[in-house]
């Protein structure tokens, strides 16, 4: 399901002109093969995810389901009441990424210059700029695994733009997936 949904970029111009085009948000690019599996896998977390960094609803909703938050006006009582969930609503930035696929047998150019060897790669882009991210594997330049945990890519995604923002090339992920201390 979120491959059909989810915009494909059909050829190379294209790949070019979404990474070229967006100047305040990050773009984030599925390379892969749309009838892989991991890439199926993948490409239904971004579906569910791609509406919460598209805009700041997300936040917003679970704040205003809290009945203190609905019934109060006073921003005062609020931060008080609530400081974790108005501080993270403070900092939240709304619509700061868009999310595209690729699939690498339609759109070759990108294999040799990006490395894309593995079924399922995620790339970064800010501003033209590959943005990287240290996981703790090594590979600095992509994700090249399949995450399905919808918080944790939110929290890659946010920790990027962020670094992106402050004019970092290279950011540290909020969680090692190094495995150094799996047993």
């Amino acid at each position: 399901m979120g491959s059909v949904v989810l915009p494909h970029l059909r050829t190379a111009w294209h790949v070019d002109q979404a990474i070229l085009s967006e100047e305040e948000r990050l773009v984030v690019i599925r390379f892969g093969r749309d009838h892989d599996v991991d890439c199926m896998r993948q490409d239904e977390v971004l579906f569910k995810i791609a509406e919460r960094v598209k805009s700041e609803s997300g936040t917003l909703t679970q704040l205003s389901q809290k009945k203190d938050f609905r019934s109060s006006s006073k921003p005062a009582l609020l931060r008080t009441k609530y400081p974790c969930e108005i501080n993270k609503y403070l900092t939240f930035h709304p619509d700061f990424a868009v999310i595209y696929l690729c699939d690498i047998d339609e759109v070759p150019e990108f294999n040799t210059m990006y490395e894309l060897f593995d079924p399922m790669t995620i790339m970064f882009f800010y501003r033209n700029k590959h943005m990287m991210c240290d996981f703790g594997t090594g590979n600095n330049n992509k994700l090249n695994w399949v995450l399905e945990d919808k918080q944790e890519l939110i929290d890659i995604l946010e920790t990027i733009y962020k670094g992106a923002k402050k004019g970092r090339g290279l950011v540290v992920s909020p969680k090692d997936y190094s495995t150094r201390y799996r047993y």
